[in-house]
């Protein structure tokens, strides 16, 4: 069961599909979380949730004051669980008078970021553990044009893999490992 931790939608549950998503969990995203709250990362900015499944960590974003918010997932099944998800984040804000624009793509991360101008300060990626490192360093190269001044990436990956070449117009300031899953923590 996901949930969303803090913020005016703590403690809801999200809409997960069976075998379409691999969301990140409670105990990751209350770490993560915990960090870019102590880091003042997260109230008025502009996030990017690219593989974004549930839409756990945007949606958690959206519940703790990010005012833009976009979730690109390719499958069909999980976008609309997204869509439910940020329904019910959407009556939490809405009951505090607060609000964030929000944006469900349903597209894969790579056209997504090939056709589009927008940029943001937080940007989480977490693609499915089968996707080659190759392939996340190239949406890493993709995503550079997209990151405003002293962006925030946190990457999620499989502890079993290698890390993957991070370009160098970024810096990894830090690297945490949960068991099976590592958050690497990038800035531009």
């Amino acid at each position: 069961m996901t949930r969303i931790i803090g913020g005016v939608a703590g403690s809801r549950t999200l809409v997960s599909p069976a075998k379409a998503t691999r969301p990140t969990s409670d105990r990751i995203r209350e770490s993560v979380f915990s960090r870019l709250d102590a880091l003042n990362l997260i109230e008025d900015s502009k996030v990017l949730d690219l593989y974004a499944g549930t839409g756990a960590l945007g949606l958690e974003a959206a519940s703790r004051g990010a005012t833009r918010v976009v979730l690109v997932e390719n499958n069909k099944q999980a976008l609309g669980g997204i869509i439910q998800n940020f329904r019910m984040v959407k009556q939490a804000l809405q009951k505090e008078n607060l609000d964030c624009d929000f944006q469900a793509i349903g597209k894969t991360v790579q056209s997504f970021l090939g056709n589009q101008d927008e940029s943001f300060d937080l940007v989480f990626i977490d693609p499915p553990y089968e996707i080659a490192n190759d392939q996340v360093t190239d949406v890493l190269e993709l995503l550079m044009p997209y990151l405003e001044a002293n962006a925030t990436v946190v990457l999620e990956r499989s502890s079993r893999d290698s890390q993957p070449t991070i370009p160098e117009q970024l810096s990894l300031t830090e690297t945490k490992s949960y068991g099976d899953t590592v958050i690497y923590w990038l800035n531009n």
